[in-house]
């Protein structure tokens, strides 16, 4: 391995972001919250970041891109543009799934610490969820050190949807899916609905940022789980349905 610099994408959701990490370590990442705007950022921060550095696509190791689920225009945006460098520098590529991206964003600015405040120890349950239009989500469980304890689904939420694993401990809901969950779920217990224990429910709408992916991309670089450059799709979970076109005036 001749360095452990990657080049890390994110195109998820509406944000949008791209950084460098050294290993674990980060170098340096470019961020924005500005929907639609993928296209024209993506590229543009990659570049930016490379060249504050001091750095060029052939000075790294890998490319890592968050693979999904999400949105499918971002995602397509992220896996065509992290393809292209890896073609170009002839570098190795690495996908990581977005929903532990958001668990180690989580992590990283501690929100998965301020669940255990005033606890006895014991691992706790971080769920992340993103948001799939209406009351569906994609989610995944992961436990309090980044690990997924269960597969990534497309879920319809209702009030009692989590409520054995809220009787059992905490759980950090995270993620641009957990405030509609948490107006679900406080409207429910308004109406004497059981929801399991609500002391136990701490919210937070965590967006991926691309320095997420850094633990799971080291990770595949020093296993080399690479991805096949070539036929290397985004996950979508779910099949993208256009919408009508509007008719010719």
């Amino acid at each position: 391995m001749k360095n452990s610099i990657i080049i890390l994408l994110e195109t998820a959701t509406d944000s949008c972001s791209a950084a460098l990490a050294d290993g674990e370590k980060m170098i340096a990442e470019k961020y924005a919250n500005v929907p639609k705007a993928h296209a024209t950022l993506l590229a543009r921060f990659t570049k930016e970041i490379l060249k504050e550095n001091n750095l060029t696509a052939q000075d790294c190791a890998a490319v890592a891109v968050s693979e999904g689920p999400g949105s499918y225009t971002g995602l397509r945006v992220g896996a065509s543009l992290a393809k292209g460098i890896c073609y170009g520098a002839n570098l190795p590529l690495i996908g990581v799934n977005t929903l532990a991206v958001i668990v180690q964003c989580a992590i990283d600015n501690e929100q998965s610490h301020k669940a255990m405040q005033g606890r006895a120890g014991g691992d706790y349950l971080i769920v992340p969820m993103i948001d799939a239009g209406r009351m569906e989500v994609y989610t995944a469980s992961f436990n309090s050190k980044g690990e997924e304890l269960s597969k990534t689904e497309s879920k319809i939420l209702t009030p009692d949807s989590f409520s054995k694993e809220l009787s059992c401990g905490a759980v950090l809901f995270t993620g641009n899916g957990a405030g509609k969950f948490q107006k679900m779920l406080m409207a429910a217990d308004a109406e004497g609905k059981s929801v399991g224990n609500l002391k136990n429910a701490f919210f937070s709408e965590q967006l991926p940022h691309a320095g997420g992916l850094r633990i799971q991309a080291f990770k595949a670089l020093q296993k080399q789980d690479f991805r096949d450059r070539a036929y290397f799709q985004p996950f979508y979970l779910k099949d993208f349905i256009p919408g009508k076109p509007k008719k010719l005036l």
